[in-house]
């Protein structure tokens, strides 16, 4: 079964952030540039909230603002919901679920040291069964 830190380990642990006074323009840029959907929102080194694709569309878009005007402050997520990752993957999961989140910022000794979405926790909960369905098989065959 996977731990967070191995989902962390083989996904990397890079932390994509931008400042609260940026632009949303800058953070959509930012996040289509790494390939992400969502990203840490950092003063210095304290986390002070979550910007994603979501708040962009929900916030910007639909309510007709400029993405260049508006900054990440006005529309990011401020309460964040985080782990510190010695939750299973599918306690993350459930966390998740309940809380309607995307993503979920892993801190270590108050450190912000990964952020896993939803995706990343779902395919390590397919590998984990895949591998216990291929350990199962290979009992029954007596091998």
């Amino acid at each position: 079964m996977h731990t967070i830190q191995q989902i962390l380990d083989e996904k990397g642990r890079d932390v994509f952030a931008i400042a609260p006074g940026a632009s949303v323009y800058d953070a959509i840029d930012m996040m289509a540039d790494k390939g992400v959907g969502a990203l840490m929102v950092m003063d210095g080194d304290t986390m002070v909230g979550v910007i994603s694709e979501r708040d962009y569309a929900r916030k910007v878009i639909l309510q007709g603002r400029s993405s260049k005007e508006t900054k990440v402050e006005e529309i990011m997520t401020a309460e964040v919901i985080t782990t510190d990752g010695h939750e299973t993957v599918d306690q993350c999961l459930g966390v998740m679920t309940t809380h309607h989140i995307r993503h979920l910022p892993i801190v270590d000794e108050g450190k912000v040291i990964g952020m896993l979405s939803i995706g990343d926790l779902v395919k390590a909960k397919i590998e984990d069964q895949a591998a216990q369905i291929e350990s199962l098989e290979s009992y029954i065959a007596g091998n």
